[in-house]
């Protein structure tokens, strides 16, 4: 009789409120059709735990607990995967910790980066003749995978960043200042501007906030924006402002440009927000505010989308179908199929053929002055965030479910990278 291989679960870069949710769909539908599938492992830490050998056991797991928890349950990593010809010791290893434990299949939940290792480890198994399916699992707040109508974790953020940006300006507008007010929020997105442009939910009206909103996609006009800025506080007596982190001038040079990251050369940003205010407040003599909600957006558990919620849940599922159905190298990815009434299905696309792109706010979404949502930018948004989820409590305090498992003993000896990061990886 044929021994079922083993399936390996792992999470990837920056975690979401709904990212265990996806991995509840993985682990819940494994554990119906277990025969086929054998033990369902989880890796701690992503790759980099799989490289180290770090497994747990997800035979028991609590998938309804697990489903309502913030957060990378088993521990993420941001890597950016080298080529076999870069480091083929790491492959060396990466395949003989999979044979050790027998895994068959590898489902990585994670955003663009990640589904690159989906594509450059499915061609590695089949150039080693190793029997394994890859599939990959969407999740980012920010929005970005190509092919992918929505991603897993952005509805979540978004309902939490326009409910933030609401709450916050009923506070303005119950102060009365002779200077005026500018409040700014500065939301997550390097390159792209769907998180800032979800806070445009908030608004109702003309006068409701935020009244400017500014993405990457857009190049920053200062004169514009302090004109803008200027005609709110003489009407309103205050202005509200949406920045994503990335924003850049007309050159293309980000607004605020950090270092590099030392280990992964990557650019960091921050403070976009904070110079916006200052810029406003230096100029239009008003008092500022600035609020950066940074992982706030993407661990608020108490206000999920239901819609999202869903849609995680669903990608996980998916992925478990496609590799019963023994297709390789593809992503689950979200379909929209109609907006009133909103439908939505799943769909696999080709790994290879979305890894490492990023899908940018169309022009069609932002106003032609390039500082506010557009009609079709507010309708695809809208769905995203609707309805909401009980959250358990206890003490006033939601209760999340807490990682306490312990891990699967070593069949291997240790990898000699665990304990230092390799060339390739870079912190969370």
């Amino acid at each position: 009789m044929r021994v079922a291989m083993n399936l390996l679960y792992a999470q990837a870069g920056g975690a979401t409120a709904v990212i265990n949710a996806s991995a509840a769909g993985v682990i819940a539908s494994a554990h119906e059709r277990h025969p086929r599938i054998g033990t369902v492992l989880a890796a701690r830490y992503g790759i980099l735990g799989i490289l180290a050998e770090s497994f747990y056991d997800c035979t028991g797991i609590d998938t309804t607990a697990l489903a309502a928890t913030p957060g990378a349950f088993f521990g993420s990593c941001r890597f950016d995967m080298p080529t076999q010809e870069e480091q083929p010791e790491l492959y060396d290893r990466l395949f003989a910790v999979l044979d050790a434990h027998r895994v068959g299949t590898l489902l990585y939940n994670g955003g663009n980066g990640s589904l690159e290792v989906v594509a450059k480890v499915s061609e590695a198994a089949r150039q080693r003749g190793y029997p394994l399916i890859c599939v990959g699992v969407p999740k980012t707040i920010d929005n970005d995978i190509e092919g992918c109508d929505c991603c897993p974790g952005y509805g979540s953020a978004a309902k939490y960043l326009a409910t933030s940006m609401r709450e916050a300006c009923r506070d303005l507008a119950s102060m009365t200042s002779r200077r005026g007010r500018v409040f700014v929020m500065e939301t997550m997105g390097r390159n792209v501007g769907w998180l800032a442009l979800a806070t445009s939910l908030a608004a109702h009206g003309l006068d409701d906030a935020p009244h400017i909103v500014l993405c990457p996609e857009t190049p920053f006009d200062e004169a514009r924006l302090l004109a803008r800025a200027d005609a709110v506080i003489s009407r309103l007596g205050y202005c509200a402002i949406s920045v994503a982190e990335g924003i850049r001038r007309t050159d293309g040079s980000p607004l605020m440009a950090h270092t590099h990251d030392t280990v992964s050369e990557h650019m960091r940003f921050g403070g976009a927000g904070g110079e916006v205010a200052l810029m406003v407040s230096r100029t239009l003599g008003c008092h500022h505010h600035y609020a950066a909600p940074d992982y706030l957006q993407r661990s608020a558990g108490h206000w999920v989308s239901a819609v999202d919620h869903a849609q995680a849940l669903a990608v996980g599922q998916a992925a478990l179908d496609y590799v019963l159905e023994g297709r390789d190298s593809i992503v689950a990815v979200i379909r929209r199929l109609g907006d009133d009434p909103y439908r939505w299905d799943i769909v696999p696309v080709e790994a290879a053929a979305v890894a490492n792109l990023e899908r940018r706010v169309p022009q069609a979404f932002i106003t032609d002055d390039g500082m506010q949502v557009s009609e079709a930018g507010r309708r695809y948004l809208a769905p995203l965030v609707e309805g909401e989820r009980p959250t358990n409590c206890a003490r006033g305090l939601p209760v999340h479910s807490c990682n306490t498992l312990p891990t699967l003993p070593q069949k291997l000896p240790p990898w000699p990278g665990w304990g230092r990061e390799p060339t390739h990886a870079r912190r969370g």
